[in-house]
């Protein structure tokens, strides 16, 4: 059955905050095999004009998946998350993370569509530091397969 249209444009609640430390970035970092020293480096981030080390532009992926669940877990909206696949991601930045911020997100439902069965669900989360400063734009694709015949 088709996602409600009417979930378009719903925004949830903001998350809590979450920390950015440099550890995560630097762990970050050496995970996805980046090797840029501005992410390891407060020296070379300083040369860079960063205040502290910034965090790969990936990065930002979990938090804004988590507070994507709060979309997936909306009993109203119905969305059997045991088909979800991860159909896309994109980011459009401010300026980088950095070390030390704070960071929250609010989710927004931009699109669902329906193609071939499937739900096609776009939300997009906005992140602000503890300044109330936008960082980054990211969004989400996710689409729920159809249910298989019997």
């Amino acid at each position: 059955m088709a996602l409600d249209q009417s979930f378009v444009g719903r925004a949830y609640p903001p998350t809590e905050p979450y920390e950015v430390g440099r550890e995560k970035i630097r762990e970050f970092a050496e995970a996805v095999g980046d090797a840029n020293p501005a992410y390891t480096d407060m020296e070379a981030a300083r040369a860079l004009g960063h205040p502290d080390v910034i965090a790969p532009p990936t990065f930002v992926f979990a938090i804004t998946f988590k507070a994507a669940g709060q979309v997936v877990a909306d009993p109203q909206l119905g969305l059997d998350y045991s088909r979800v696949v991860h159909g896309d991601q994109k980011f459009a930045y401010n300026r980088p993370v950095r070390a030390g911020d704070r960071l929250t997100v609010t989710s927004t439902i931009e699109t669902i569509r329906t193609m071939a069965g499937n739900d096609i669900l776009d939300i997009r989360g906005e992140v602000h530091d503890q300044n109330g400063e936008h960082v980054v734009t990211a969004w989400t694709k996710l689409v729920a397969r159809a249910a298989e015949e019997a």
